[in-house]
């Protein structure tokens, strides 16, 4: 697997049934689809900054998604929250965009900077009128 966490670098990964193979798009897939073998492959090796030819990671398409329990398994596995994908958007922001405030809690109290990408979640939240948690807040 390469460091850059480009599709490629997926490679085929095992999954907990022994032996069967996934293919590097189905494990952004489960990324979108929230699914939690995605941590037991992130602790087998799988790289948790992999990201799709976009440069979306594991941790963004979680968050755009919704999936705050699987966004928070990935931050604790040391995904960089703050990575910016190739429209040089930010997880929070996408959070933002979309509203879910569970993600956005997780992306705040793991460190997630409101001012990165363009834009920003700061921007993205002023432009829809919501508030973002103070970091810290619970």
């Amino acid at each position: 697997m390469n460091e850059q966490g480009d599709e490629h670098g997926a490679n085929e990964q095992g999954d907990e049934q022994g032996g069967t193979r996934l293919e590097p798009h189905q494990v952004f897939d489960l990324a979108r689809r929230g699914a939690d073998v995605l941590l037991d492959l992130v602790d087998a090796g799988l790289p948790v900054d992999l990201a799709d030819e976009s440069d979306n990671t594991l941790v963004m398409l979680a968050a755009y998604h919704g999936h705050a329990e699987l966004t928070a398994g990935l931050a604790e596995r040391g995904a960089d929250v703050n990575r910016l994908n190739g429209k040089n958007q930010a997880p929070l922001a996408g959070a933002v965009f979309k509203n879910e405030t569970d993600v956005i809690r997780v992306l705040v109290e793991h460190g997630a900077d409101v001012d990165a990408g363009t834009p920003s979640a700061r921007a993205t939240a002023q432009m829809f009128g919501r508030e973002l948690p103070e970091p810290g807040a619970r």
